[in-house]
């Protein structure tokens, strides 16, 4: 079943039927941001074309690139801070180094991709965002 593609009066429709969910909730937990209880993932990181739920059509949700910059920025502070910390300490050879935060690197980093993912597209959906447009 397609539904037509929501518009912002759609939306103030959407929140006198659905109560508010928290984006920070249901963004984590890869739900619905209208009812907070179908799945938003097909998959690994693949947004679902509709909910299964409540039938919110997620055409509207594209978070670009936006997750892996802040996790790159997050993952590469806790990262390098550690690797810092066991260096001074301890002074490991390279090859401990590498054994130790490559795969930690590469763990944080897939691990908080699809949360992240899905609260970027709660936070699109709760602020009606919007691709950017010139006026002419």
């Amino acid at each position: 079943m397609t539904q037509p593609p929501r518009t912002d009066q759609s939306r103030q429709g959407d929140r006198a039927q659905y109560p508010q969910q928290n984006p920070l909730r249901t963004g984590l937990r890869g739900r619905c941001p209208r009812c907070g209880q179908g799945r938003l993932f097909d998959g690994f990181l693949t947004v679902r074309p509709q909910c299964g739920n409540c039938g919110l059509a997620f055409d509207f949700a594209d978070s670009g690139d936006g997750p892996a910059v802040f996790i790159i920025m997050l993952v590469g502070f806790v990262v390098v801070g550690l690797a810092l910390v066991v260096e001074v300490a301890f002074t490991p050879p390279i090859w401990l180094h590498m054994a130790l935060w490559l795969p930690l690197t590469l763990v944080l980093g897939l691990g908080m991709l699809r949360p992240l993912k899905g609260l970027m597209i709660a936070q699109q959906y709760r602020h009606s965002a919007k691709e950017g447009r010139l006026d002419d």
